[in-house]
Protein backbone atom coordinates (compact mmCIF):
# COMPACT_ATOMS: atom_id res chain seq x y z
CA UNK A 1 0.00 0.00 0.00
CA UNK A 2 1.02 3.42 -0.80
CA UNK A 3 1.73 6.46 1.27
CA UNK A 4 -0.30 8.36 -0.35
CA UNK A 5 -3.32 10.22 0.56
CA UNK A 6 -6.42 9.20 -0.66
CA UNK A 7 -8.61 11.81 -2.80
CA UNK A 8 -11.34 10.09 -2.51
CA UNK A 9 -13.49 7.28 -1.05
CA UNK A 10 -13.43 5.78 -4.57
CA UNK A 11 -16.68 4.48 -4.57
CA UNK A 12 -17.49 4.08 -8.46
CA UNK A 13 -21.12 3.65 -8.80
CA UNK A 14 -24.26 5.04 -7.01
CA UNK A 15 -25.08 3.54 -3.33
CA UNK A 16 -28.68 3.22 -4.28
CA UNK A 17 -28.00 1.10 -7.49
CA UNK A 18 -27.80 -1.35 -4.51
CA UNK A 19 -30.88 -0.93 -3.39
CA UNK A 20 -32.67 -0.58 -6.09
CA UNK A 21 -30.66 -3.48 -7.33
CA UNK A 22 -31.58 -5.19 -4.71
CA UNK A 23 -35.38 -5.15 -4.88
CA UNK A 24 -35.54 -5.23 -8.62
CA UNK A 25 -33.98 -8.81 -8.13
CA UNK A 26 -36.02 -9.17 -5.41
CA UNK A 27 -39.76 -8.81 -7.71
CA UNK A 28 -38.04 -10.97 -9.99
CA UNK A 29 -37.68 -13.92 -7.54
CA UNK A 30 -41.37 -13.67 -6.81
CA UNK A 31 -42.31 -13.22 -10.73
CA UNK A 32 -40.40 -16.02 -11.85
CA UNK A 33 -39.14 -17.90 -9.01
CA UNK A 34 -41.90 -18.52 -5.99
CA UNK A 35 -44.19 -15.85 -4.68
CA UNK A 36 -43.40 -15.00 -1.36
CA UNK A 37 -46.19 -12.08 -0.39
CA UNK A 38 -47.32 -10.96 2.97
CA UNK A 39 -50.93 -12.42 3.04
CA UNK A 40 -51.05 -12.91 6.86
CA UNK A 41 -50.61 -9.65 7.49
CA UNK A 42 -53.66 -6.59 7.06
CA UNK A 43 -53.62 -4.68 3.57
CA UNK A 44 -54.66 -1.53 5.52
CA UNK A 45 -51.53 -2.33 8.04
CA UNK A 46 -48.94 -3.13 5.12
CA UNK A 47 -49.77 0.27 3.51
CA UNK A 48 -50.20 2.63 6.82
CA UNK A 49 -46.57 0.80 7.61
CA UNK A 50 -45.33 1.43 4.39
CA UNK A 51 -46.08 4.72 4.01
CA UNK A 52 -44.76 5.45 7.15
CA UNK A 53 -41.42 4.03 6.29
CA UNK A 54 -41.20 5.64 3.28
CA UNK A 55 -42.25 8.76 4.51
CA UNK A 56 -39.33 8.64 7.17
CA UNK A 57 -36.93 7.51 4.74
CA UNK A 58 -37.30 10.95 2.28
CA UNK A 59 -37.29 12.87 5.42
CA UNK A 60 -34.16 11.79 6.90
CA UNK A 61 -32.79 11.53 3.33
CA UNK A 62 -33.60 15.08 2.62
CA UNK A 63 -32.07 16.28 5.77
CA UNK A 64 -28.94 14.43 5.30
CA UNK A 65 -28.55 15.84 1.60
CA UNK A 66 -29.80 19.35 2.66
CA UNK A 67 -26.89 18.97 5.93
CA UNK A 68 -24.77 18.01 3.17
CA UNK A 69 -25.44 20.98 1.01
CA UNK A 70 -24.80 23.51 3.64
CA UNK A 71 -21.74 21.88 4.77
CA UNK A 72 -20.71 22.21 1.25
CA UNK A 73 -19.30 19.05 0.93
CA UNK A 74 -19.72 16.47 -1.62
CA UNK A 75 -23.22 13.86 -1.58
CA UNK A 76 -21.34 11.54 -4.36
CA UNK A 77 -18.53 8.90 -2.31
CA UNK A 78 -17.16 8.99 -6.22
CA UNK A 79 -16.26 12.72 -4.71
CA UNK A 80 -13.84 14.29 -2.00
CA UNK A 81 -15.33 15.59 0.74
CA UNK A 82 -14.41 19.04 2.58
CA UNK A 83 -15.30 18.55 5.76
CA UNK A 84 -16.54 15.88 8.19
CA UNK A 85 -20.14 16.72 8.86
CA UNK A 86 -21.51 16.34 12.26
CA UNK A 87 -24.68 18.22 12.79
CA UNK A 88 -28.38 17.80 11.40
CA UNK A 89 -28.73 13.81 11.12
CA UNK A 90 -24.92 13.39 11.32
CA UNK A 91 -25.20 14.15 14.97
CA UNK A 92 -27.29 10.12 15.50
CA UNK A 93 -25.74 7.96 12.47
CA UNK A 94 -22.94 8.45 10.26
CA UNK A 95 -24.56 6.93 7.27
CA UNK A 96 -28.38 8.49 7.91
CA UNK A 97 -28.79 8.88 4.39
CA UNK A 98 -28.35 4.89 3.90
CA UNK A 99 -30.81 4.14 6.60
CA UNK A 100 -33.42 6.73 4.88
CA UNK A 101 -32.56 4.20 1.76
CA UNK A 102 -33.32 1.20 4.13
CA UNK A 103 -36.52 2.60 5.41
CA UNK A 104 -37.79 3.23 1.98
CA UNK A 105 -37.02 -0.20 1.08
CA UNK A 106 -38.40 -1.67 3.50
CA UNK A 107 -41.79 0.71 3.19
CA UNK A 108 -41.50 -0.36 -0.55
CA UNK A 109 -41.88 -3.89 0.37
CA UNK A 110 -44.26 -3.33 2.62
CA UNK A 111 -46.33 -1.49 0.39
CA UNK A 112 -46.42 -3.78 -2.52
CA UNK A 113 -46.84 -7.04 0.02
CA UNK A 114 -44.03 -8.96 -1.33
CA UNK A 115 -41.21 -10.66 0.82
CA UNK A 116 -38.64 -11.25 -1.39
CA UNK A 117 -36.99 -7.75 -1.40
CA UNK A 118 -37.07 -7.98 2.42
CA UNK A 119 -35.00 -11.54 2.38
CA UNK A 120 -32.90 -9.69 0.11
CA UNK A 121 -31.89 -6.84 2.05
CA UNK A 122 -29.38 -7.98 4.61
CA UNK A 123 -27.54 -8.89 0.97
CA UNK A 124 -27.74 -5.65 0.28
CA UNK A 125 -26.73 -3.55 3.16
CA UNK A 126 -23.55 -6.36 3.54
CA UNK A 127 -22.77 -5.06 -0.22
CA UNK A 128 -23.34 -1.75 1.16
CA UNK A 129 -20.76 -2.08 3.53
CA UNK A 130 -18.14 -3.82 2.29
CA UNK A 131 -18.12 -2.01 -1.84
CA UNK A 132 -19.19 1.45 0.20
CA UNK A 133 -19.16 2.06 3.82
CA UNK A 134 -15.75 0.35 4.08
CA UNK A 135 -14.17 2.63 1.54
CA UNK A 136 -15.92 6.02 2.95
CA UNK A 137 -14.98 5.31 6.13
CA UNK A 138 -11.28 4.54 5.27
CA UNK A 139 -11.23 7.61 3.39
CA UNK A 140 -12.55 10.11 6.13
CA UNK A 141 -10.01 8.07 8.47
CA UNK A 142 -7.27 9.15 6.15
CA UNK A 143 -8.69 12.54 4.91
CA UNK A 144 -9.23 14.00 8.30
CA UNK A 145 -7.36 11.80 11.10
CA UNK A 146 -8.60 12.53 14.65
CA UNK A 147 -11.61 14.68 14.00
CA UNK A 148 -13.09 11.72 12.21
CA UNK A 149 -11.95 9.00 14.76
CA UNK A 150 -13.40 11.39 17.44
CA UNK A 151 -16.65 11.26 15.63
CA UNK A 152 -16.88 7.64 14.50
CA UNK A 153 -16.40 7.34 18.64
CA UNK A 154 -19.47 9.51 19.20
CA UNK A 155 -21.80 8.60 16.56
CA UNK A 156 -22.81 5.29 15.80
CA UNK A 157 -22.78 3.79 12.10
CA UNK A 158 -26.36 3.43 11.94
CA UNK A 159 -28.69 4.37 14.21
Amino acid sequence: MSDERLTSPGVWFPPPTLFVAGFLIGLALDRWVIRLHLDDVSRSALVVGGWLLIALGLVILLWAMLTFLRARTAILPSRPARSIVTTGPYRFSRNPMYVAMSAIYIGLSLLMGVVWPLVLLPIVLLSLSALVIRREERYLGDAFGEEYAAYRARVRRWF
